[in-house]
């Protein structure tokens, strides 16, 4: 018997909140507060898989152009958190790229010449509330500096039209819908029965979710001399 050839099957957020109801056993017509709490849910999970670690569609690549005499720089908003940092000179074959280690706040605060210029080698990163703030070390003496990093960026917003998709590749959707099952479950008497079938399937989910989510790439561990 013939496949169907396609590889596109996915699912809108529609979609996603009408399997996570089933699941729960509220199979019913579903009204606008439904959605609404069912959206509200979504972007909690959202938050909840970037704090379960790191995924691998969330991290892209951002530059800072470097003032000369201003240390401290606001990074995007939507930055969650930093993985890599280098600092660059120079583009084209002059190109070079100076990887530069990251300090803790006792580190920063014990700094003696916070105010030294040249070169930096030293980044101490605030994770604050609207925003992150790097501050580098030695204070840029040049405009010819970029910082280059890398950083997961915070999953997209579940929008209100039903027919947008959830911001993650496909092979979350097993996790997605489970997740929202769950917290469906946690918000309806008649759902309670399920509600630990629904946590257990959704801890074994993100589970599987997680493994293939990775880097696969050689690493290698040199002990410190």
């Amino acid at each position: 018997m013939a496949t169907s050839g396609t590889t596109a099957f996915n699912l809108n957020i529609e979609d996603i909140i009408e399997e996570a109801f089933e699941r729960a056993g509220l199979q019913r017509a579903y009204t606008g507060q439904d959605y609404k709490t069912a959206r509200r849910s979504l972007n909690l999970i959202g938050q909840e898989f970037a704090n379960k670690g790191v995924n691998l569609w969330t991290i892209d690549n951002a530059t800072v152009s470097l003032t000369s005499g201003t240390s401290t720089y606001t990074l995007p908003s939507d930055t969650v958190s930093i993985l890599d940092h280098t600092i660059r000179q120079g583009t084209g074959t002059n190109q070079s790229d100076l990887a530069i280690t990251r300090m803790s706040v006792g580190e920063y605060a014990s700094l003696s010449a916070k105010n030294s210029t040249g070169r930096p080698t030293k980044i101490y990163v605030e994770r604050l509330r609207d925003a992150p703030k790097v501050t580098l070390w030695p204070v840029p003496d040049s405009g010819n500096y970029t910082l280059v990093y890398y950083r997961i960026r915070r999953i997209e917003d579940s929008a209100n039209g039903g027919a947008t998709q959830y911001d993650a590749p496909t092979r979350f959707l097993p996790t997605i819908v489970a997740a929202l099952s769950y917290q469906v479950a946690l918000k309806n008497p008649e759902s309670l029965p399920r509600v630990q079938l629904l946590k257990q399937l959704y801890d074994e989910e993100f589970a599987l979710a997680a493994a293939e989510d990775r880097d696969r790439s050689d690493f290698t561990i040199v002990p410190a001399l």
